[in-house]
């Protein structure tokens, strides 16, 4: 199954449609990366290295790096260690939830392990070690696949890394593992009915879920942080000033300026002012007099920015390159030579797709604020690097899609 047949043909070129397509996003995340931090560029002048701007370059030479060694290696090749790195990523996750190893930012979560030169984020890693090695795993023979042992412990592959990262919590990292899980199995021919019944299970538990979060008393609530309560609660609308609101919510609504829902609604402002052409590059308001936060603009309200200043038209532009790179994502896994190699193609594009629909859903409030990064807009050394490797992996399925 990993070994496929050799010939005398040459290796195929990248696709350059998608190249195209990824250097317009990378040049865009330059200019609004240093656009959401040119307002508080004076308070940390300094070296040049210092600009977080500059930093997202380097991180995006290091990507295409490595990206290209990834492309080197026949995927095959790249699948035999699958298991390796994904078990390699498990004990990272574990790691970081060890105090004095992983390190807490932000909200508290505990989801970061500080190295000399940067902080590793192993969810971002383990996103890409569980679309290969679960590509590996489902690159079986059609009888294998239909037995319930074999789901069962693709379903494990999948809650495992999820419950870890929730543990973080990092609600939207957890999250887009199982869109990119279920679609590769419904792919490789995993029988519908499993994959029914799971969603079924999974819709109820949700349901109940959420009526727990939001109208439960406090002492039978599940066990989850208050803020990401917080963030439930704020996306259904709940008035914390109405007649009916507990003194706990009216707490609440005087410290809504410092949270994620004030930035959310922030962001809104900021999508619905820029017009049609926006107010142009560096000539946002929302982002110049501090309505989104700092720390906030250029991660992940990075599309807000966008759109504030370079209007619907830019926001376009954004959504089109996207389109690109996911269409001839779709393109590679439909040429490729085996199903494994579709199989990696498509878990890529899905994680990609996942990342691309939270992030910008919950910049319009469609969904609910959950601190995922825009793949490569947002500013992130581990965010950039794992969606670098992740277009990697198409370009080596479309690069190896005959033998050679």
């Amino acid at each position: 199954m990993l070994n496929p047949s050799i010939n005398n043909e040459r290796p195929n070129l990248p696709d350059r449609l998608q190249l195209v397509a990824l250097a317009g996003l990378m040049f865009i995340g330059t200019l609004f990366v240093y656009s959401a931090t040119a307002a508080n560029a004076s308070a940390s002048a300094g070296a040049l290295f210092d600009q977080i701007w500059v930093r997202q370059i380097i991180w995006y030479g290091l990507g295409l790096g490595v990206a290209t060694a990834v492309c080197v290696v026949d995927y095959h090749t790249l699948a035999r260690w699958s298991f390796v790195v994904y078990w390699a990523m498990i004990l990272c996750l574990v790691a970081v939830l060890i105090p004095h190893i992983g390190q807490t930012h932000g909200w508290g979560a505990r989801r970061w392990i500080d190295l000399p030169f940067f902080q590793f984020q192993p969810s971002e890693f383990a996103k890409i070690s569980f679309v290969l090695a679960l590509a590996n795993f489902l690159g079986r023979p059609d009888d294998e696949l239909a037995r319930p042992a074999v789901f069962w412990q693709g379903m494990g592959m999948m809650l495992l890394p999820f419950a870890l990262i929730m543990k973080e919590p990092d609600l939207g990292s957890a999250m887009v593992l199982l869109p990119t899980g279920v679609v590769m199995m419904l792919v490789a021919g995993t029988p519908k009915r499993f994959l029914f019944t799971l969603g079924g299970i999974v819709g109820l538990l949700v349901m109940l879920a959420l009526a727990d979060v939001i109208f439960a008393p406090p002492k039978f609530r599940i066990p989850i942080h208050e803020y990401q309560r917080e963030r439930l609660l704020v996306y259904f609308g709940r008035d914390f000033n109405d007649a009916n609101a507990t003194p706990e919510e009216k707490k609440l609504a005087v410290k809504m300026k410092s949270d994620s829902s004030y930035q959310s609604h922030q962001a809104l402002i900021s999508v619905g002012s820029g017009g049609l052409f926006g107010k142009g590059w560096c000539k946002g308001d929302q982002t110049a007099l501090g309505y989104l936060p700092a720390g906030a603009a250029h991660n992940d309200f990075i599309f807000s920015v966008i759109a504030e200043e370079e209007g619907f038209v830019g926001s376009l532009i954004v959504l089109t390159l996207y389109a690109v790179v996911l269409f001839t994502g779709l393109r590679i896994a439909g040429q490729a030579r085996d199903r494994l190699g579709k199989l990696v193609a498509v878990g890529a594009v899905t994680l990609i797709f996942s990342h691309v629909f939270v992030n910008i859903g919950m910049n319009i409030r469609i969904v609910p604020v959950t601190g995922i990064p825009l793949p490569l807009l947002s500013y992130g050394g581990s965010s950039v690097l794992c969606s670098l490797i992740a277009l990697g992996l198409m370009q080596n399925v479309h690069i190896h899609r005959r033998g050679y």
